[in-house]
């Protein structure tokens, strides 16, 4: 083996990582989609050029606002579920993105890329602060689920402006099949903080460690309450709310027992159980056909649940576009691949 500390040795790894690096843009280049127009019935909210300090349109009574989580290793599923959303929307250009990206990644290619991909987009990327959740991550079974980014859904109504009242929370590994619209308009009741698909069939067992379950103080959370678990990858949130009841603070404290005794296994979902679960506007189960990418151990091929469908959301270990490139999709991962803007040799305007 070569010296490492010899000037060929760090010439060749160099080399390298710059080939690494070059070879990792090539496959970061993504296609222009299609511009996408309101229908003739949409009320307007913005001029022919949309200015990204203008709160006048950030703050417009008849935008729809949605919020994704934004980094380089999922802008792949984060394009392809922006013009899912478009495509299927019938006032795209009321829409409004807020992407939230960790402040110590590199914002300015984040941006270029969305620019290139969506000239036309209404967008803002919001800087997310890692070292604010960094220190109450702990350890789950699944290594991408300790990324602080992964917790910034937490954080909404601290990181978006004070004028937006309502967002629509959205993984990056999801696509639409119907208008966003209708998802936003959920009626969230006189009290809900938030809405999304529940399963009142849940074994919360599964999702609280020993720990939790032998301590009465800690148990009794749960008591008087349904046991309705909930996917967070599809929220509506309503933000006035979410800081008239610091629920941020209320997050934080269970992950801060959670670092102390470990009640629970899985990520930034708990903490939402324990909060919300039995007290969310149930919205019908069309808008979250969850668990497509599998088990969070062997990311396993797996089937719709019963019914219609307007979202598809391949929470899980295995991403359609890491399958599809792999040459071993499953079934489903068929329906995400439209949405793809990859430019591959074989792309029609590459």
């Amino acid at each position: 083996m070569k010296n490492p500390k010899s000037p060929y040795f760090l010439l060749l790894l160099v080399s390298l990582l710059s080939f690494s690096n070059a070879t990792e843009q090539r496959q970061q280049q993504f296609r222009e989609a299609p511009q996408f127009y309101n229908s003739p019935d949409c009320p307007s909210i913005s001029s022919d050029d949309y200015d990204d300090n203008d709160d006048n349109h950030v703050c417009s009574d008849v935008a729809i606002h949605v919020a994704m989580t934004l980094d380089i290793v999922y802008i792949r599923g984060s394009l392809a579920a922006v013009l899912s959303v478009l495509q299927h929307s019938t006032c795209p250009q009321n829409i409004i993105f807020h992407f939230v990206s960790s402040a110590s990644s590199n914002s300015t290619h984040l941006k270029v890329t969305l620019s290139h991909s969506f000239p036309f987009l209404k967008f803002r990327v919001h800087a997310f602060d890692d070292s604010s959740v960094s220190g109450l991550i702990s350890t789950s079974i699944r290594s991408a689920l300790d990324c602080p980014l992964n917790y910034a859904r937490s954080y909404l109504a601290n990181i978006l402006p004070l004028c937006v009242r309502r967002v629509v929370y959205l993984d990056s590994d999801l696509v639409l099949v119907d208008d966003i619209a209708k998802l936003a308009a959920t009626p969230l009741g006189e009290d809900s903080v938030l809405a999304a698909p529940e399963y009142c069939n849940a074994n919360f067992t599964t999702y609280f460690t020993p720990t939790f379950w032998s301590n009465p103080s800690l148990s009794l959370t749960l008591a008087n309450r349904k046991a309705c678990y909930f996917n967070t990858g599809v929220m509506v949130i309503d933000l006035n709310r979410w800081r008239d009841g610091d629920y941020t603070k209320k997050i934080e404290e269970w992950m801060e027992l959670q670092k102390r005794m470990r009640i629970y296994e899985l990520g930034s979902l708990p903490p939402f159980l324990l909060v919300f679960a039995g007290n969310i506007k149930p919205v019908d189960h069309r808008w979250n056909q969850h668990g497509l990418g599998g088990d969070n151990y062997r990311g396993l091929c797996r089937d719709l649940h019963p019914g219609p469908v307007s979202l598809l959301h391949w929470s899980g270990k295995g991403k359609p576009w890491v399958r599809l490139d792999a040459s071993r999709p499953c079934p489903l991962d068929a329906l995400w691949a439209p949405y793809d803007l990859l430019q591959t040799p074989f792309s029609l305007d590459s």
